[in-house]
């Protein structure tokens, strides 16, 4: 077991070291410039890249960059051995872990504790424009363990993002299996083709094949399946409205309703809300014009940020720049989402407002759409669910790994958690 009684604060500058090597330095060419987010860490996509990228900074895998007049809002990124090795702006900062000393990989954790951002954030304080070069950065108290603990915490921590990061893969595979599954039956219309070639339709069972017709007929949109019609998306769907409980009551708020905005919006890959950054209570819902929707909800963005979706993963309340969206009677919950997803593009061409884009409840009376009869929309929401339930467990599972993940990072660090560091083992001890 670790002694951490026996380590005293240091400071990041007998930690690390500035590095000012630019591209002009050295010999490799055309490598990718990256971007410093405080959300996303290191992106390949720059904001601002030069013809001349002769002064950018080289930024290898092990290093961090930061910019230095965003650090207090968290603005700094850690290039892992998952990066090659790239560029970033001439005004980053860039620095490296002192080899035995210092563990990349523990220290991406600790930029991530209660320590780092109580200090950037101090440092931040009294100034407008705030700069945190590395000369300042390197006066930051911080204790360390051992070199060997260190290893041993972000071997701990990594493991749990490992497995979050395997659910996001998941997920994304999984979903890209449900909008293949959309685009085969409602778009490209394979099954009715493979019908009318004399051929079985692949991967169907007989009664879910039965249930496409042989041919096709005409219609505004051109060729679609015989007995398919086309109306207004308004047609098939029933829409539902947001509110707002008072912000100045504190009784409407911090409950147990979720309330979602844009801000929650999954990405397109988890396709679920199960969680909301704000909450109300059933009070603030009934003094207010929100309203509580059941799970399975479409909820799609309205104004400002049009079109971003999401299928309620419990049931929830939206604000008024969202409308909540139900297929009529007979249309399954999973075929409404996938055909509002497949309209977005058009939905957001028909955007107006003098201030914010938005989208109307006549703006779905506007755009006309293919549909199925309604049995195929069941048949459709029977083939997907085992598919959008593994991407809904895998989304409660992340959360919970991100939950102890959190929980034990400040303890690790702090020393209130040690770890044991032996030869065959490795464990979490009080």
């Amino acid at each position: 077991m670790s002694d951490r009684t026996t380590v005293q604060a240091v400071t990041i500058g007998a930690l690390t070291f500035e590095s000012k090597v630019r591209a002009d330095a050295i010999s490799e060419e055309g490598l990718r410039v990256y971007g410093v987010d405080r959300t996303d860490g290191l992106t390949p996509d720059a904001k601002y890249t030069s013809k001349n990228l002769g002064r950018y900074k080289v930024l290898h895998p092990g290093m961090f960059a930061y910019n230095p007049m965003r650090l207090n809002i968290g603005s700094i990124a850690y290039c892992t051995d998952k990066h090659v090795v790239g560029l970033v702006s001439p005004d980053y900062v860039v620095f490296g872990c002192k080899p035995g000393i210092l563990d990349p990989d523990f220290f991406s954790y600790a930029i991530k504790g209660p320590e780092w951002r109580q200090w950037t954030t101090a440092a931040g304080v009294g100034s407008v424009r705030v700069r945190i070069y590395f000369r300042e950065l390197a006066k930051m108290p911080i204790t360390m363990p051992p070199f060997s603990e260190q290893k041993v915490i972000a071997h701990i921590l990594g493991t749990l993002d490992d497995k979050i990061e395997l659910n996001r893969w998941m997920n994304a595979t999984l979903e890209a299996m449900a909008r293949a599954l959309f685009q085969s039956w409602f778009v490209d219309f394979d099954p009715v083709r493979a019908k009318l070639d004399g051929l079985k339709p692949v991967g169907l069972d007989a009664d879910t094949a039965a249930l496409f017709p042989i041919h096709f007929q005409e219609s505004p949109l051109g060729h679609i399946p015989q007995g398919w019609e086309v109306c207004p998306l308004a047609n098939k769907i029933e829409l539902l409205s947001g509110g707002t409980p008072k912000t100045t009551e504190p009784d409407y708020w911090d409950g147990d309703i979720p309330w979602f905005s844009v801000k929650d919006a999954p990405t397109e890959t988890d396709v679920w809300v199960i969680h909301t950054e704000k909450s109300v209570t059933k009070l603030g819902i009934s003094n207010s014009a929100a309203q509580i929707f059941p799970e399975k909800t479409t909820i799609i963005t309205a104004r400002g940020t049009v079109g971003k979706l999401a299928l309620t993963g419990t049931p929830m309340a939206m604000n008024q720049s969202c409308y909540g969206v139900r297929g009529i009677t007979g249309y399954g919950d999973y075929f409404t989402y996938y055909s509002l997803r497949a309209a977005t593009a058009q939905l957001q061409q028909r955007t107006h407002g003098t201030v914010f884009d938005t989208i109307t409840r006549q703006t779905f009376e506007t755009l006309d759409c293919i549909f199925p009869p309604p049995k195929l929309t069941v048949a459709f929401d029977i083939a997907v669910e085992p598919i959008l339930e593994q991407i809904r467990a895998n989304l409660h599972q992340s959360r919970t790994l991100a939950t102890i993940r959190d929980a034990l990072l400040p303890r690790l660090l702090s020393g209130e958690l040690r770890v044991v560091v032996g030869a065959e083992e490795e464990s979490v001890v009080a």
